[in-house]
């Protein structure tokens, strides 16, 4: 029979939900378009970030490079409405970002947990407003569960080590389950062995749950391991971008840390931060 005028009008719900997954496959989680931010001194404006144009797709793990003062962190902090930009703008989920708000949650490299109050609860803090008791209960145990730290639920922030403090606090950045995770460098107060141990968590919670992430870290090889591109900035001089150039890292996660491929990717991005990876011949070589 051929469809009605009516039929051809009236989209069903089953093309409705295709049309909201077709949009949300082909919006970017997070939209710069000539994103800039400069601030004002006792010297004069001092410009941080220009010219930033980057689309990150839902679900990407995307890492934030650059030597110190380059704006990863103010990049952070324009995504999360934390700060506003001088120049251009940005969008998360295809909305523009005028302040915070629940589409984006922050977990900071110091823990910033409530010492008096237990893990639970500060792991509660992230829950959005009007959670009914019950339905906290049931996501603070399995956001717990989700870290590795049931059995810490009920003890205080100096009760546990330091890598337990940042698990709680990754636990209450997902609580309201963000459509973008902004990380600023969440394990660079941790010893060796436990960074190491949280980047596979992050793996591990990701696979779980792969909402969109952005990772700012000083880390090649963090960045490497981690993310899916990784985005290079650069200091700022007369007429240059902030954006030096953006790699795509190969492999799926969780990635084999020795892996040639990334040994290669490594020498790209030291050489990009302006570190030496060539050895220089000693006065002994040269005789």
């Amino acid at each position: 029979m051929p469809a009605t005028s009516t039929d051809l009008r009236t989209p069903t719900a089953a093309q409705a939900s295709h049309d909201r997954t077709a949009a949300a496959t082909t919006t970017p989680a997070v939209r710069a378009v000539g994103l800039g931010r400069t601030f004002a001194t006792a010297h004069g404006p001092r410009e941080v970030l220009r010219g930033i144009d980057l689309d990150i797709r839902a679900g990407e793990i995307v890492a934030i490079l650059g030597p110190s003062g380059a704006g990863k962190s103010t990049l952070l902090r324009l995504i999360g409405g934390l700060d506003a930009p001088t120049a251009g703008a940005v969008q998360v989920s295809g909305a523009t970002v005028t302040d915070t708000d629940e589409r984006t949650a922050v977990a900071f490299q110091e823990p910033r947990l409530l010492p008096w109050r237990s893990i639970a609860h500060n792991v509660s803090l992230g829950l959005p407003r009007g959670t009914t008791p019950g339905d906290a209960r049931e996501r603070v145990a399995e956001l717990l569960h989700l870290v590795g730290l049931d059995h810490a639920a009920a003890q205080r922030p100096r009760e546990v080590s330091g890598g337990m403090a940042q698990r709680a606090a990754l636990a209450r950045a997902l609580a309201r389950d963000p459509d973008v995770l902004l990380l600023d460098e969440p394990f660079g107060a941790l010893d060796a062995l436990t960074r190491l141990r949280m980047q596979d968590l992050l793996c591990e919670i990701h696979a779980a749950r792969p909402t969109t992430v952005v990772l700012v870290t000083h880390d090649v090889e963090e960045a490497l391991y981690l993310a899916d591109r990784v985005v290079l900035l650069r200091s700022l001089d007369a007429g240059s971008a902030s954006v030096a150039r953006t790699l795509a890292v190969p492999g799926a996660r969780p990635r084999d840390r020795a892996d040639r491929a990334l040994a290669r990717l490594r020498a790209e991005l030291l050489e990009g931060l302006g570190v030496d990876t060539h050895p220089r011949p000693t006065p002994e070589e040269n005789r």
